[in-house]
């Protein structure tokens, strides 16, 4: 039978249902949304694990399928009348489908390692040069274009019909759409910011068919109706339809963001560390290219201006290899001695290739301390220490070089995401950039998710900054100011 409603609804309130599937899990969130309300309760976390195959890594794509749809189900269990979906998750990964729409295998994780080497095919028929200035994208060695030019001489990839982001092989399988939601796209190499649209010409360049990308639309551009098997096996009502949100995490995460005014840096913090500001156009200078910032589409014609830092990647991967050893930590505590800890400790690079795979984090933060004369931490809590102090620095660095290349102001940061439940990484970002941390919302990706949906519906109405002003005004927030000792140092 159906369950107690988790949300108290309003007749001036509906009900959406936001599927966030992160690098490490994923979640499903049923949302209430009204001009003057917002109201969340997840009623399904699952973990997003990785399987090694004997021909590389690859997501459990069907298992992660099987967890959404019981998302769903729990959903409309909680939650009668759910009145749409929306899916978003992490980039660059794909899926392909035959002509039949049948998936040809699980997809590749992009930390494997088939990748490397690829960026010589495609810049042997595109120059780095060239290719920023067409589509303004940071080169990450595990980017869609390198991993379709891996893929060249498989069999799947002989017989593919279409190639699907993630979130948009969920929707195909949700109700049947075949599409492109556009702020994913433009994390592909493929993808024209200006013109927002594929760039065909460089696909066909590097031997990429441009027949296996489908139409690219918009974020609450389209609505379908979920499949009938869906509806039998969730329990979702027939009204119920899937919204085609910002299906890149990081959009919806800024939609998310309760931006005052976009003279501030958001740093959407989870797996990754997407550091940068929401901007009317791309940037595509050559000093932006060795920068190595990125421009990618944002939800109602905006562009996301940032660089990807390794966020708590370092941080999870250590608490996993304890876990898989046998000795368990617990990462409350660990945090509580860690802030302990005086200042000035070591750090290092979170974006150095050594994290890139899966593996042993802490032999790897005690070698690169040693490469640079730093005196390694020795203890758990060191660290953690460690990993916080150095994506601190690591987000002072790019906070600067995103003012400088965008020519904006930072008056203050915007820390959303899963981060933004770690006060001492909130507090010592603000001691590294000298600049007030607003902590929150920690679902901003599953919020940003909501409003799109629930705009696209009526619920809502008005411009990014009006849906941002709900957030203020119903979210928890927390400010973190830099230490004057810190500024003193």
């Amino acid at each position: 039978g159906r369950l107690p409603p988790l949300i108290v609804t309003t007749p001036a309130t509906g009900v959406v249902a936001a599927v966030d599937l992160g690098a490490a899990s994923g979640r499903v969130l049923v949302v209430a949304v009204g001009p003057t309300s917002l109201r969340w309760q997840e009623v399904h976390r699952f973990p997003n694990e990785p399987v090694e195959l004997p021909d590389g890594l690859h997501w459990d794509i069907l298992r992660l399928y099987a967890d959404v749809v019981e998302g769903l189900r729990r959903a409309a269990l909680a939650e009668s009348g759910v009145r749409s979906v929306g899916v978003d998750s992490w980039a660059v990964d794909y899926g392909l489908l035959d002509a039949a729409g049948r998936l040809l295998g699980n997809p590749y994780h992009y930390r494997d390692r088939r990748t490397e080497g690829a960026d010589a095919i495609v810049h042997a028929a595109i120059s780095r040069e060239a290719h920023y200035a067409r589509t303004g994208l940071q080169f990450l060695p595990f980017n869609t274009i390198y991993q379709l030019a891996a893929a060249r001489s498989t069999a799947e990839f002989a017989a593919a019909d279409r190639a699907l982001l993630i979130p948009d092989l969920m929707g195909y399988w949700l109700s049947g759409l075949v599409a492109a939601e556009e702020t994913n796209a433009s994390t592909t190499g493929l993808y024209d910011p200006r013109l927002r649209t594929w760039a065909t010409d460089i696909a066909e360049a590097v031997g990429i068919r441009s027949s296996l990308l489908p139409d690219v639309v918009a974020p609450g551009s389209v609505r379908l109706p979920l499949r009938s098997r869906i509806l039998a096996a969730t329990g979702l009502g027939p009204e119920t339809e899937l919204v085609v949100v910002g299906s890149h995490d990081t959009a919806s995460a800024f939609v998310g963001t309760p931006l005052l005014d976009r003279d501030a840096v958001v740093i959407s913090c989870g797996t990754w560390a997407l550091v940068g500001m929401e901007l009317d156009g791309p940037v595509l200078s050559e000093e932006s290219r060795r920068a190595n910032f990125t421009n990618e589409a944002g939800v109602d014609g905006t562009v996301r201006y940032l660089r990807n830092v390794s966020g708590l990647w370092l941080l999870q991967e250590s608490l996993r290899a304890w876990e898989r050893a046998g000795r368990p930590a617990d990462l409350e505590a660990l945090l509580q001695a860690a802030a302990e800890l005086p200042a000035g400790g070591p750090t290092v690079d979170p974006n150095d290739p050594i994290f890139l795979a899966p593996g042993d984090m802490e032999s790897r933060i005690v070698e690169l301390c040693r490469r640079t004369d730093q005196p390694p931490p020795t203890t758990r809590a060191g660290l953690v220490r460690c990993i916080l102090d150095s994506l601190a620095a690591a987000f002072a660095r790019t906070v600067e070089a995103v003012v400088r290349l965008s020519g904006r102001p930072a008056r203050r940061i915007h820390l959303v995401g899963g981060g933004s439940r770690n006060a001492l990484l909130c507090q010592l970002t603000a001691d590294a950039t000298g600049l007030p941390v607003v902590a929150g919302p920690a679902e901003a990706t599953a919020i940003g998710n909501a409003l799109v949906q629930a705009r696209t519906l009526g619920l809502v109405e008005g411009d990014l900054m009006t849906l941002r002003a709900v957030i203020r005004a119903t979210q928890p927030l927390v400010t973190y100011e830099p230490r004057p000792r810190m500024l003193a140092s």
